[in-house]
C-alpha cells in the first residue's frame, strides 16, 4: 500500500526501533542518574569509613609498638617484679606502656612518642643484660639512657648534615633531623627518606642550573614538621614550614617546605623539585609498605595475565614491571603464532591492568636438537 519495497520497509522498520531504543534508553538513565545522585553521597561515606577502619589499625599498630626480645620467658617475672612493683616503675620513669603477654620470648612496649619507646627499649636490654632488677635502679638506668638518647640523637643529626654537605643549620634543627632515626612513614625510616629526597633534590636542582645546596638543604628538612616535640593540630608541612622560619632558615626553603603538599603556594623553583623528590623517594617499589604490597601484586597479575594463553610454560615480570618475558612450548607455539602471541599479551595487559608507564611484551621460543653420544 505504501509503495515500499521489502528492503524499505526493513530499514523504515529498524531506524523506528533504533530511535524508540535511544529513548528508552535516555530515559532509562536518567533515572538511573537521579537514584545514584541520592545513594552517591551515602556509600562515598560507606567507602571511606571502610577504608579508615581497616587502614587504621595498620597505622597505628606500626606508628606505635615497639617488641623487645627476651631469651627465655622467666625474665617476664623478673621484669614484672613482686606485686607488678618493677613493671610499674618502669611505666613510671618512662611513660611507656608494657604489655606482657603470653606471647612467647617477646615484650610489647607501647607508647606514641618513637623516642619515649626507644628509651624504654634500651633501659629493658641494660637491666635485663645486668640482671638487677628494682625500682631504684630502674630509674637511674632510665635517667643515664635518656641522656645517652639525647647525646645520639645530636650526633646523628650532626653525621647526616656533615655528610650531606649541608652548613650553618640551627643546633635545634640538628636536634630534629636526629630524632627522624625513630620515627618511621608507611614502614620507611623518616630519616633515611630525608637523605634520599635531599640527593635527588640537589642532582634534579645542579641539572635545571638552580642553586643544587639551597634544593639539598630544602630536601634534607622538608619533613621535620614529622617529629614534633610537643603535639600540634597543623598538618607537617605547615608546621615544618614554621620551624623553618623560626630558625631564620631560606625563606625558599621555608616555602618549599610548606609547599611540598600544595598546602601553600609555591613561590619558588626549588618547592616542585622538593615535591617531586619526596614523591619519587615514597613511590618508587619497596620503599613503603602500602606501595611494596601492590607492586608485588602488580608483578604477580603480570605473570598471571601470560598463564591464561595456552602454550606458554614460563612467565617472568622483570625491570621492576617493566618487561614481560613469556617462554612457551615449540611444540605448541609456531614463529607465526608466537608473534600473535606478543601482541594479544600486550593488549590484554593494557585493557586488564593499570601501571605507569610502558611494559614489553617479550615472546620467547626456543627449539632444541639433542643427542646422546655413548
Amino acid at each position: 500500500i505504501s509503495g515500499l519495497s521489502a528492503e524499505d520497509a526493513k530499514k523504515e522498520l529498524v531506524t523506528s526501533l533504533k530511535d524508540q531504543a535511544k529513548s528508552d534508553a535516555m530515559a532509562h538513565i536518567q533515572d538511573t542518574i537521579e537514584e545514584a545522585k541520592l545513594t552517591a553521597q551515602q556509600e562515598a561515606r560507606k567507602v571511606i569509613l571502610n577504608t579508615i577502619q581497616r587502614v587504621g589499625v595498620e597505622q597505628t599498630v606500626e606508628n606505635c609498638v615497639s617488641v623487645f626480645n627476651i631469651e627465655s620467658d622467666d625474665v617476664k617475672g623478673r621484669i614484672i617484679g613482686r606485686e607488678g612493683r618493677n613493671i610499674r616503675a618502669i611505666e613510671a620513669a618512662t611513660g611507656v606502656e608494657i604489655i606482657v603477654d603470653d606471647t612467647p620470648e617477646a615484650i610489647i612496649l607501647s607508647c606514641f612518642d618513637p623516642v619515649r619507646r626507644e628509651i624504654a627499649r634500651l633501659s629493658l636490654h641494660k637491666l635485663v643484660t645486668d640482671g638487677r632488677i628494682h625500682p631504684a635502679r630502674i630509674e637511674e638506668v632510665v635517667k643515664k639512657t635518656e641522656k645517652q638518647l639525647q647525646q645520639e640523637i645530636i650526633e646523628v643529626g650532626k653525621r647526616t648534615v656533615i655528610d650531606l654537605g649541608i652548613h650553618g643549620l640551627h643546633p635545634e634543627l640538628i636536634k630534629t633531623i636526629g630524632r627522624m632515626k625513630y620515627r618511621s612513614s608507611y614502614g620507611q625510616n623518616l630519616l633515611q627518606h630525608s637523605r634520599e629526597v635531599a640527593n635527588l633534590c640537589g642532582l634534579m636542582a645542579a641539572e635545571l642550573g638552580l642553586n643544587a645546596k639551597l634544593a639539598k638543604r630544602a630536601g634534607l628538612l622538608h619533613d621535620i614538621g614529622k617529629v614534633p616535640e610537643t603535639e600540634s593540630e597543623l598538618p607537617h608541612a605547615l608546621l615544618g614550614m614554621e620551624w623553618a622560619e623560626k630558625y631564620n632558615e631560606n625563606p625558599e626553603i621555608c616555602n618549599a617546605i610548606g609547599a611540598h603538599h600544595d598546602e601553600i603556594e609555591m613561590k619558588t623553583l626549588i618547592a616542585p623539585i622538593v615535591q617531586v623528590c619526596d614523591a619519587i623517594s615514597g613511590a618508587r617499589p619497596g620503599a613503603r609498605r602500602q606501595v611494596l604490597d601492590s607492586y608485588i601484586q602488580r608483578l604477580k597479575d603480570l605473570e598471571d595475565i601470560a598463564f591464561g594463553f595456552t602454550g606458554v610454560q614460563k612467565a617472568y615480570a622483570i625491570q621492576a614491571g617493566r618487561e614481560l618475558r613469556v617462554i612457551v612450548e615449540s611444540e605448541k607455539v609456531n614463529d607465526a603464532k608466537a608473534a600473535e602471541l606478543s601482541f594479544t599479551i600486550s593488549q590484554k595487559i593494557q585493557n586488564d591492568m593499570t601501571y605507569p608507564g610502558q611494559v614489553r611484551v617479550t615472546v620467547i621460543r626456543e627449539t632444541r636438537a639433542v643427542n646422546i653420544a655413548k
